[in-house]
């Protein structure tokens, strides 16, 4: 991982993590607050923001141990990235599970992922970490 465009496309995939938890933070924060002022919140909302919002660590550490080399953390981070979108939609498809407040939320949150989907697929990154 040398190349200056390499370390430019791992930047913005670990701001797009960064984001990604932010808004698992909103999440967490908005159902507090519901259930905190009254309103109805389940332990699927709770248990789901929590998790979340302590994935983004895990795949920030992934993101930057794939700029500096490890081949197994980028394939960590597009697997995941690719998968979770994916999931998170999915679940919040599922009707009656959560508020559509809830759903879109989540959705946003899973937009960030989207984007490291996408800058992890790129032909540089590819190139830099061939198949074996």
């Amino acid at each position: 991982m040398a190349t200056t465009t390499d370390r430019d496309t791992f930047t913005t995939v670990k701001k797009c993590i960064v984001l990604f938890g932010a808004a698992g933070a909103v999440v967490l924060g908005t159902v507090a607050v519901m259930a905190a002022t009254g309103h109805t919140t389940t332990p699927f909302m709770w248990i789901r923001g929590v998790i979340f919002l302590a994935i983004a660590p895990f795949l920030h550490r992934l993101a930057t141990r794939a700029a500096g080399g490890s081949a197994k953390a980028f394939d960590r981070v597009r697997t995941l990235s690719t998968v979770m979108p994916v999931a998170i939609i999915g679940v919040d498809l599922v009707p009656g599970l959560c508020p559509a407040w809830y759903a879109v939320l989540q959705g946003l949150s899973a937009l960030a992922l989207v984007a490291v989907a996408v800058l992890t697929r790129t032909s540089a990154l590819a190139a830099a970490f061939p198949k074996q």
